[in-house]
């Protein structure tokens, strides 16, 4: 691969912290970018519910150098338990039977953990603003002229949304949540609650049709991942901003269920890190206008149910930076991005309508021929690959001289 160079570094504005927009950083800076990285949270968010790098996505953690650091965060959980609607045992396997995970492969982190090693990878090498947050963006021939938040106003070659499912910059751009917004049918709330169950390297999960509760201990901390998910076939529009209907959704869902399901209601209400969403996709006709593009959640999330969310960020990073290194001219390096990524992306969206929901049936006889299925994967040999994992061929970023 060729690179074109000027005189000049081109300045480049991320908005967003979490794990694409670093990434990107990385790669851009790599390639000779003047990169800024703005976030709207004071600081890194650290800990966070466990998420997978798998497939095509480690192959881009390799090649920046933080394999053997996030092999290290590895979450070696060594047992998912099933249980019926009583707390009974329907099957008790490996993690990596249930999520289509290579093992001794594929890598499960918390999301802070993943977080926090990209951070430190170009803390010293890109310019961080945090507690601040874009206002407005106005693009001409030339530039992009950005007002922040707190007041203050510079000018960039390029601007890149890496902000999430909900992107305030995917707003600005083309418009309402709304219009690139598929909800797959359920709602979740993620939470921490103490471990009073003496578990460790775990995952139990209980279900009834429509319903799940799952308690995940990460290591042998005094702290478990708490997950109360479940099926609605319309969209909770009144909920999704108001954190007490939020909780009161969730808690009249469950009442009355069994198994320790009361108790993580009682925690959840209690709970300072209730995060909320609904099971969705980001589905758009292009991914960029003008100088400004997206990346990650924000222009193809692929929802949970897949666990491809971070490996999709991580992909789409690499393949954003090595068509802005290959390009000059912005539009062709954003139709290259494009026309590159946009299968990998389909394919792994797709997951969801192959089966990805799955582990959640929303009627009787779909939970017990789930639980018939997760029998059978006891005895089975280790499952392979899913393709959607790696159908990314990776090219070579060549670093600017």
């Amino acid at each position: 691969m060729t690179h074109m160079t000027t005189t000049a570094k081109r300045r480049v504005l991320i908005s967003g912290a979490s794990i694409s927009g670093p990434a990107l950083a990385y790669w851009l800076h790599r390639s000779g970018f003047a990169v800024t990285v703005v976030e709207k949270a004071g600081a890194l968010r650290d800990g966070g519910y466990p998420i997978d790098i798998r497939g095509t996505a480690i192959e881009v953690v390799r090649r920046m150098g933080i394999l053997p650091r996030l092999r290290d965060a590895h979450i070696d959980s060594r047992r998912a338990t099933f249980l019926d609607a009583d707390g009974g045992e329907v099957a008790s396997l490996t993690p990596s039977a249930v999520a289509g995970s290579v093992e001794g492969q594929d890598l499960e982190v918390r999301r802070g953990d993943l977080a926090a090693v990209l951070y430190a990878l170009v803390r010293d090498d890109v310019e961080f603003l945090f507690n601040d947050s874009i206002d407005t963006l106005d693009q001409s021939e030339e530039a992009v002229d950005v007002t922040f938040h707190s007041g203050r106003r510079r000018t960039f070659d390029l601007v890149v949304g890496a902000d999430g499912m909900h992107s305030q910059t995917r707003e600005s751009l083309f418009g309402p949540e709304e219009q690139f917004h598929r909800y797959l049918g359920y709602c979740f709330a993620i939470f921490t609650m103490p471990n009073t169950f003496g578990l460790s390297h775990e995952l139990m999960v209980w279900n009834t049709p429509g319903k799940a509760a799952a308690l995940y201990a990460v290591g042998d901390d005094d702290e478990l991942h708490a997950f109360l998910n479940f099926y609605r076939p319309d969209l909770p529009s009144d909920a999704l901003r108001d954190p007490d209907a939020q909780r009161d959704l969730v808690a009249t869902t469950f009442a009355g269920a069994g198994w320790e399901v009361p108790g993580m209601v009682s925690a959840m209400r209690d709970a300072d890190d209730l995060f909320f969403d609904t099971a969705g996709q980001i589905r758009m006709p292009q991914w960029s206008k003008g100088r400004v593009a997206l990346i990650g959640d924000a222009a193809y999330a692929p929802s949970f149910l897949t666990g491809q969310g971070s490996s999709l960020a991580l992909a789409g990073a690499y393949m954003l930076a090595n068509a802005l290194a290959a390009n000059q001219d912005h539009a062709a390096a954003f139709a290259a991005y494009e026309r590159d990524l946009r299968e990998f992306v389909a394919m792994n969206q797709a997951l969801v309508d192959k089966g990805g929901a799955t582990l959640f049936p929303t009627t009787a006889q779909a939970l017990e021929q789930r639980n018939t299925r997760l029998r059978s994967l006891v005895t089975m040999p280790a499952a392979a690959a899913r393709p959607a994992h790696s159908a990314l061929t990776l090219p070579t970023i060549v670093p600017m001289p």
